[in-house]
């Protein structure tokens, strides 16, 4: 049987507490009792003495040591304790609420700056790891006849597309009516409502109309695939597929992939269409314009490089919508709010990556004189 509890302050120094015993969970009573006795300044705690210490114990220790201000430096104890108490008192520093905050803010700017930096490149080498992935995948699967999921494929494709015709079309027609309406508004003062026309033709053939096309896919496609390959996974189905020795590339990402390949430059035709129309609209009802005229005029404005131009950005954009939204659905953890994190995170990383590389995209077709 281990001593009972003691608290000993020596009598050569005065300034230092000697503890010995056990300190269980059993004698916290007797322990309490005893420290509360305790006055004066204390300068350091030997509790090498102690010969059984517990997860209660060590709680007593670390509060004796915050009601003297003391450091766990100032504590001595024996070998076998060191790791309990260090344990106890990290778990304590991340719970404690104002913790975090004793380093001024200005200095946390660079340490945040830094992570984030840092997580960024991370997950675009994630990213890039993953469309390598997808394209050795696919190249794979072409001359497999028997691992084409076409069903799926064709499913995702009025997922993805039909599904997303009319309200494609029904913002691109009102973001063309704004368009043309500001046009002219500013073109009115010259007498040149006519170039209206040439603006809302230009806009959507090289920018709108795609752009439009892929951030609307970016809100609503990238979530819908985070969110369904997330709840698989967090059920554990996405293991269930590797175990009967079947790829999740093949089943889940493919289809998705190439839905989205197929159906993005579908709806970009029908966006730009749809935004002029929201121009011709304008241009009737507001400037009088015949409708003959403005047909005419969009002939004569429209070129096959503004239009290949505009279109060549959604294979891209598709691609990147595709693979951001599948790839934040594998990095569900399992639980519900883990869903919710990647599936908002997906929605802002396919945004932000179609505006980036559009406006990359616009300054190469400049220079270039496309």
């Amino acid at each position: 049987m281990s001593d009972p509890p003691q608290l000993i302050r020596p009598d050569d120094k005065g300034d230092a507490l000697v503890l010995a015993g056990a300190w269980r969970l059993a004698q916290i009573g007797r322990l309490e009792t005893a420290l509360q006795t305790v006055s004066g300044p204390v300068k350091a705690i030997d509790a090498r003495g102690i010969d059984a210490l517990d997860a209660a114990g060590a709680l007593l220790l670390l509060r004796l040591l915050e009601r003297f201000e003391l450091t766990p430096d100032d504590l001595l104890l024996q070998d076998d304790h060191q790791r309990l108490i260090k344990t106890l008192a990290a778990a304590m520093a991340e719970e404690r609420p104002g913790a975090s905050e004793s380093t001024p803010f200005w200095l946390k700017v660079p340490e945040r700056l830094g992570s984030t930096i840092v997580e960024s490149a991370q997950h675009a080498l994630r990213l890039i790891a993953f469309l390598g992935l997808s394209l050795q995948t696919l190249a794979a699967t072409v001359f497999k006849p028997g691992q084409w999921r076409i069903t799926a494929t064709v499913h995702h494709m009025q997922k993805t597309g039909l599904d997303a015709l009319p309200l494609v079309a029904l913002l691109s027609f009102l973001v063309g009516a704004v368009v043309a309406f500001l046009g002219a508004t500013v073109l009115r003062d010259f007498g040149a409502e006519l170039f209206v026309v040439d603006l809302t033709t230009f806009a959507f053939l090289r920018e709108f109309g795609v752009l439009l096309t892929a951030i609307l896919l970016a809100g609503r496609t990238a979530s819908a695939f985070t969110a369904q390959i997330g709840t698989m996974k967090s059920r554990e189905e996405i293991d269930a597929i590797r175990t009967l020795g079947l790829d999740p590339i093949v089943l889940l990402v493919l289809p998705r992939l190439i839905a989205l390949l197929i159906m993005l430059p579908l709806l970009s035709v029908v966006a730009t269409l749809s935004g002029l129309l929201g121009g011709l609209a304008v241009a009737t009802l507001s400037l009088g314009l015949p409708v003959e005229m403005y047909i005419n005029r969009v002939y004569e404005t429209a070129t096959l490089s503004h239009y290949l131009t505009g279109l060549s950005k959604a294979p891209l954009f598709a691609l990147v919508i595709a693979l951001v939204g599948c790839l934040e659905g594998f990095k569900v953890t399992g639980t519900a709010q883990s869903v919710g994190e990647r599936t908002t995170s997906a929605v802002v990383q396919s945004i932000s990556l179609v505006i980036v590389i559009n406006a990359f995209a616009a300054v190469f077709f400049m220079e270039m004189g496309w």
